[in-house]
């Protein structure tokens, strides 16, 4: 198996990349080669200054571009053809790579993923399937980001294939399946969710109905539909909450001694609970829908960020995804026919 990292992509880049591959070097045997992109001279630095071993399992693959955060994703894909992210992806669409991860810019990942992979076979539109914490286990919320204006087939889409993904990466023998909506009554929604509702009833999927937000956490769920638009203010409200959370607790925890006693003898359960909530313990995103394997990561990724985002790309290549959401897509499209 080979897997290339965009070694340009995140808030500190290559610094952080290079981080996470020197740890996936220790930790995913199954991988036989990493390829890196990003300018030459710049990465074989990071390199020897992290002291990086195993190099006969590191390839450097020269993109003298990086895309800007105010690039366009279009714009990345067209006008930036030698960028880390253009030239990682190519690598997968050349079949040299089984997989892509970056933590850069989201819009060139989806872009690049989608126009020069191509989708499945049956996908009118990919969707991020970001992984949140609940009391049950990870629910994905699909869609997180790539696709703002999704109509009710691509939703009953991100179904299908989230929970395809959910199946054979974790396991789930009849995945749980919940659409986003204001309320759990069959009448509440808008024209989208409630178009949507009536196709999920019929489609191939362990359709539980309509969830609210508290769901997300406390239900027992595998897969969240919902538009782009509103999975990705959910995703990010979320992550906002979180370390506010933290920050409220800390500063609470310092204002008196006998707190900081309390908080000293329950120090391994608030790392339990941080380490259950971190984004750093699940790694990156799949891009579902696209002919190769896309793990798009957080741009704050850490370099166990980074690492777990190579895991996820690993466990998508082993579990063999695609071929898995391809023959739910064709099935479900033909009985429709």
């Amino acid at each position: 198996m080979k897997i290339v990292l965009d070694a340009m992509g995140g808030d500190i880049a290559p610094k952080n990349p290079i981080g996470g591959l020197k740890l996936a070097l220790e930790t995913l045997k199954d991988v036989e080669k990493f390829y890196i992109t990003g300018p030459k001279d710049a990465l074989e630095a990071e390199l020897d200054a992290q002291r990086v071993g195993q190099r006969e399992r590191i390839e450097i693959v020269p993109a003298n571009q990086v895309v800007d955060m105010h690039d366009s994703g279009l714009d990345a894909v067209r006008k930036k053809k030698n960028s880390s992210i253009t030239v990682a992806v190519d690598l997968v669409k050349q079949g040299q790579a089984q997989a892509v991860v970056s933590a850069g810019h989201t819009g060139a990942s989806v872009t690049a993923g989608t126009l020069m992979l191509g989708r499945l076979e049956g996908v009118d539109f990919p969707g991020i399937a970001s992984p949140m914490p609940n009391e049950h286990g990870v629910c994905y919320i699909l869609d997180a980001g790539a696709n703002p204006d999704a109509t009710a087939r691509h939703l009953v889409q991100y179904a299908i294939m989230g929970s395809t993904y959910a199946q054979y990466v974790h396991g789930r023998s009849s995945p749980v399946v919940g659409l986003m909506n204001v309320g759990e009554e069959d009448s509440k929604g808008n024209l989208l969710v409630k178009e949507a509702f009536g196709l999920l009833k019929k489609a191939p999927v362990n359709f539980k109905g309509n969830v609210e937000g508290h769901d997300i956490f406390e239900t027992e769920l595998d897969v969240i539909v919902c538009d782009g638009f509103t999975g990705n203010v959910v995703l990010k409200s979320c992550e906002a909450t979180a370390k506010a959370m933290f920050t409220w607790l800390k500063r609470e925890i310092e204002s008196s001694f006998v707190r900081k006693m309390g908080a000293l003898m329950a120090q391994e359960a608030f790392r339990a609970v941080r380490k259950r909530g971190s984004y750093e313990s699940y790694g990156g995103s799949p891009l579902l829908g696209v002919k190769g394997v896309v793990i798009i990561g957080h741009g704050s990724s850490s370099p166990v960020a980074i690492m777990n985002a190579l895991r996820v790309g690993m466990e998508a290549v082993t579990h063999e995804v695609n071929p898995h959401i391809q023959t739910a897509i064709t099935s479900h499209v033909f009985a429709h026919v």
